[in-house]
């Protein structure tokens, strides 16, 4: 499929006059695709019933004139006053108790009924209004699920849901589910916990310690859930009317819902990429790497997302192993408003960053935004124009990529060696109980993702739910506490080397420990995790060779061979089969590195220089230099801020 730029516009912000000059400007720039209307509610129905559809009709034709693509946005993420005022109760509760309100955005719990039927109502009208029009190509449901922290509520809406949600995970005769079921996967006879009936059951917030684990895990499943519910209205709705591929735009490291079962019912998975701003919100690197990266981003943090929601995007099961349809919905084209710090891209950055998008399957890459806004709560947020319609630094950066695109081939999909498994299961299992101050399952899997691509390695990023791993050289699968049978068995039966641990099996799907036998339980292994610990991040454990461990580390015992072990002999990498080893720590880079060529050589590893990153298509093979100055790799010259690429 063909690479194609766009951008994200907000016609009502502007004077209608102002449309087709935008329209004409869009199109003499290159661009393909605009999204428009995630915003708009109030303008499309000022007052309960009353559409007003006049605007948008005018605009919609004005972009498609310009041979402009729509990407038309479901307004849900913003219900206007009317609706609050009709719903009351209609807001998240935080974990505190407090109710989130009204006066910006996302103000709503994804359990309220009432809230939903409005939504049911305005997608409805949209659907019906725009799904044969020729100009909207593509459609957008709501806007960022669990951007601000938004999808879990501990509101009265989702106390009932989860009761309910509950019975239907322990049936019993009737409706009436069967709570001695409940009590028992629970373990609720510790601190004299027994459950008479559902409608005992409260949220898992405001107690006076911390509550049941699985309590906890059981409530964040049933958000998951619940997310899941409410875009598949919409997702129903739209396919009703309209042929069109129906997109979401995920955000990065929100991982507290299932993002693999929302995009089995989506067509295309996208994700609203802010390097910058994510370097200080969300990637969690050192005070140093923040500093030298401060204007690139860091440089396996975007791609992480790219693999991830390549991956998401195949979750209907319509593309072949190595991916699906996937774009990046918007792309940060200048400073931000919204992280702590907020400095400029270097130059050359965000033409980078397209290009590492396309390189990773992207079909699309939407900036965000259009033109600076004057007012409101993003004025500070850049465009690829300036307020006032001259165009800003990265304008001439998205002409640069529209001219290599002239040239550039298609977009091309290719199984990768590596398989990397991802599970938001095993995310929510670790959030409940991380064991040691600031663990998370995502911290581990993307400390693994940044290892392999420190080697050179291009990394699949697969769901849980895999079980084909035919074809990868070596399959990752750390940190999985719940694992299931049938995963172990197919894991154990890959052609290719498979790494799993820590943590592996800790936990079965009620949260308890297994016994019988105890973790991590590997086929055909007497591998056995006699103790496990958290350590201080200044009590790092060195590894005989090279490397450390940090943060957790287990103790084991079995018969496997050791691969890695402590400069006390101590084990912490050992075989538990044929092509398996379990890695019983938290490695660093240095550590995780080591073990990868250790236990599959036949890869093609090349490691990389300081900020530099390999990619390798069906076609191409692109160099990213995400450094502040020249780097040599292949026997050429990547610029600072730079991208080199190459047909294979």
């Amino acid at each position: 499929m063909k690479r194609t730029l766009g951008v994200c516009y907000y016609p009502e912000h502007w004077p209608e006059a102002q449309w087709a000059e935008d329209a004409v400007r869009m199109a003499a720039l290159g661009l393909t695709w605009v999204r428009i209307g995630e915003f708009a509610w109030k303008r499309m129905e000022p007052s309960e019933g009353n559409y007003r559809w006049d605007w948008l009709d005018r605009a919609i034709e004005v972009l498609g004139a310009a041979g402009l693509r729509v990407v038309l946005g479901t307004p849900t993420a913003t219900p206007p006053a009317w609706v609050v005022a009709k719903h009351p109760d209609m807001f998240a509760v935080d974990e505190n108790g407090h109710t989130r309100g009204y006066g910006s955005r996302r103000h709503y719990c994804f359990s309220h009924q009432g809230y939903i039927g409005e939504c049911r109502k305005i997608v409805t009208a949209m659907a019906k209004r725009y799904g044969g029009n020729p100009h909207v190509a593509a459609w957008q449901t709501d806007n960022e699920y669990g951007c601000h922290d938004t999808t879990i509520s501990y509101s009265e809406a989702a106390r009932v849901a989860f009761r309910d949600w509950l019975r239907g995970q322990f049936p019993g005769a009737g409706n009436d589910g069967d709570i001695d079921a409940l009590n028992a996967a629970w373990g609720n006879v510790f601190w004299s916990m027994d459950y008479d009936d559902f409608d005992q059951i409260g949220l898992p917030n405001l107690t006076v310690t911390e509550p049941n684990p699985a309590h906890v895990h059981a409530f964040r499943r049933f958000t998951s859930d619940q997310v899941v519910a409410f875009n598949r209205v919409q997702t129903d709705i739209i396919r009703a009317h309209s042929d069109a591929p129906i997109a979401h735009n995920y955000m990065g490291r929100i991982t507290d819902f299932d993002h693999f079962a929302v995009g089995a019912d989506l067509d295309v998975a996208s994700w609203d990429s802010y390097p910058l701003g994510f370097l200080e919100d969300r990637v969690g690197a050192s005070s140093e790497r923040q500093r030298a990266y401060a204007q690139q981003g860091d440089p396996d943090f975007q791609a992480f997302h790219h693999d991830l929601y390549r991956a998401v995007g195949a979750a209907r099961g319509a593309h072949p192993k190595g991916g699906g349809r996937w774009w990046v919905m918007e792309q940060q084209p200048g400073p931000v408003n919204w992280a702590p710090y907020n400095p400029a891209p270097l130059p050359g950055m965000v033409r980078l960053w397209t290009w590492e998008a396309f390189a990773h399957g992207a079909e699309a890459v939407c900036y965000f935004r259009w033109r600076q806004a004057p007012f409101a709560q993003e004025q500070m947020h850049a465009g690829l124009l300036r307020p006032d319609s001259v165009v800003a630094e990265a304008y001439g950066e998205a002409e640069t990529v529209m001219a290599e695109l002239a040239n550039a081939p298609e977009v091309t999909v290719a199984q990768a060696p590596v398989a990397l498994i991802f599970d938001y299961d095993a995310d929510t299992a670790w959030t409940v109980q991380p064991h040691g101050a600031g663990l998370s399952y995502f911290g581990l899997v993307f400390d693994w993702y940044r290892a392999l691509r420190k080697l050179g390695l291009s990394v699949d990023i697969v769901p849980g739910t895999a079980r084909d791993f035919a074809g990868y050289a070596l399959v990752l699968a750390p940190g999985l506490m719940q694992m299931a049978d049938d995963l172990k068995a197919a894991l154990a039966a890959a052609p290719g080397q498979v790494i799993v641990g820590p943590r592996s099996g800790a936990r079965d799907d009620n949260f308890n420990i297994p016994t019988t036998p105890m973790p991590p339980d590997w086929p055909g292994s007497d591998l056995v995790v006699e103790r496990v610990q958290s350590m201080r991040p200044d009590m790092r454990i060195a590894l005989s060779g090279a490397g450390t461990v940090h943060s957790y580390l287990e103790q084991i015992a079995g018969r496997g061979a050791v691969v890695l072990e402590t400069e006390d002999g101590a084990p912490v990498a050992v075989t538990c089969g044929p092509n398996a080893t379990y890695m019983a720590g938290w490695g660093d880079d240095a550590a995780h590195m080591r073990l990868i060529q250790t236990v599959a050589p036949q890869l093609d590893v090349e490691e990389m220089p300081e900020g530099v990153r390999r990619r390798q298509t069906g076609a191409e093979t692109f160099w990213f230099n995400y450094g502040r100055s020249e780097a040599r790799i292949a026997g050429q010259t990547i610029p600072a801020a730079g991208v080199l690429r190459q047909a294979t």
